[in-house]
Formats: structure tokens, sequence, C-alpha cells
């Protein structure tokens, strides 16, 4: 009979030292589960803007390649030193060739629809948001690349007109608003003192 509750007592010892180790162990695994997920979380969200600086470091120096090669193919070939912003908006006409942005032209029937139902004769075009992000990519590497921030052809006022341009003409021909409507809606609701401020500013 004492053997028999003797082989209970050590059976039922073994059990709990095994569940005891079973739960020590899920403990265990659960604790570095719970660390792991401390301290990769914030590392992936660290490593997003990392790459996205990357890919903005990537297309800066392929847009960069792209304008040097323009200025050596030009005829006659022309010296970064010499660059005006004349040469910058030849560079961005002729980038057109690669659009692919429908721009409808006036006598179009489709002038003014954002979605053509049919095809048209009407160019292929860069769009605004294209060539506006470019020449911010190019203003910063042109000075990068010991470019006078005083003579920046990227940051001249004719530059800064035609990007305007552009993006009230691919506005009305997509039939939205414009911006400059847009601020002439907003205005129309703002305090004179206001008003003055922005036309100052402006």
């Amino acid at each position: 009979m004492s053997a028999a509750v003797s082989a209970a007592a050590a059976a039922a010892c073994c059990s709990s030292k095994s569940s005891s180790t079973t739960t020590s162990r899920t403990t265990t695994t659960a604790t570095r589960t719970h660390h792991s997920m401390l301290f990769s979380s914030p590392q992936a969200s660290i490593q997003s803007p990392v790459v996205s600086f990357g890919r903005y470091e990537a297309k800066k120096r392929r847009d960069w390649d792209t304008f040097m090669q323009y200025l050596s193919q030009h005829r006659p070939p022309l010296a970064l030193s010499r660059c005006s912003g004349a040469h910058v908006l030849e560079f961005l006409k002729y980038l057109d060739q690669f659009g692919k942005t429908k721009v409808h032209a006036q006598s179009c029937p489709f002038f003014g629809h954002a979605h053509a139902p049919a095809p048209c004769r009407c160019p292929m075009m860069q769009a605004w948001g294209s060539l506006d992000a470019l020449v911010g990519r190019l203003r910063v590497a042109y000075e990068e690349n010991g470019g006078q921030p005083e003579i920046n052809p990227f940051s001249a006022r004719a530059v800064r007109l035609y990007l305007r341009d552009v993006r009230d003409v691919q506005a009305e021909a997509r039939g939205m608003i414009g911006y400059d409507q847009k601020k002439t809606r907003k205005n129309n609701y703002m305090p004179h003192h206001i008003q003055q401020q922005q036309q100052y500013y402006d």
C-alpha cells in the first residue's frame, strides 16, 4: 500500500515539475516575442523614411544626369555655367515628347472633360505635377554640383511662370478649377485686411 502511495506521489511530483517547466517555457517564449515586437516595430518605422529618401536621391541623380546629357547634346554644346532659365524651358518642352498626359485643345470636343469617352488627336504632354517635382529636384541638384544659388536657372522667374501656365492650361483642359479661380473664390469670403496681406505676399 505504501509503495503504491509513494509511486503515485512521485508521479504527481514529476507531473507538477513537467507542468511547471512547460509553463515557464511558454512564459519565456511569450516574453521574448513581446520584446521582439517592441524592438522591431520602431525599427520598421525608422526604415520607411530612409527608403523614401533613397528614392528621392536616386530620382534626383537620374534627372541631373538626363539634364547634363541634354546640355552635352545641345547644338552648340552648352556649358552648365552658361545655362539660363530659357534653356531650362527648352529642356522642359523637350520632355513633352515623352509625356503620358493627354491635354485636350480648345477645338477638341472633349475639351473640359477629365476622362475622354473616345480617343482623340490631342498631344500627350508631361503632367504639371511631374514637371514641378522635376524642377524642384534639379534646383537642389544644381546647387549640390557647385552652382550658385543666386544664378540658379531652375529658380528663374520664367520657369515659375511657365509651370503656372502649364498647370492652368492642363486644369482647364480637364475641366478642373484652376488655382487662380479657387484663389479668387476664396478671397471673396476674406476680410479686406486679410486680402491685402495675401496680395502683399504674392
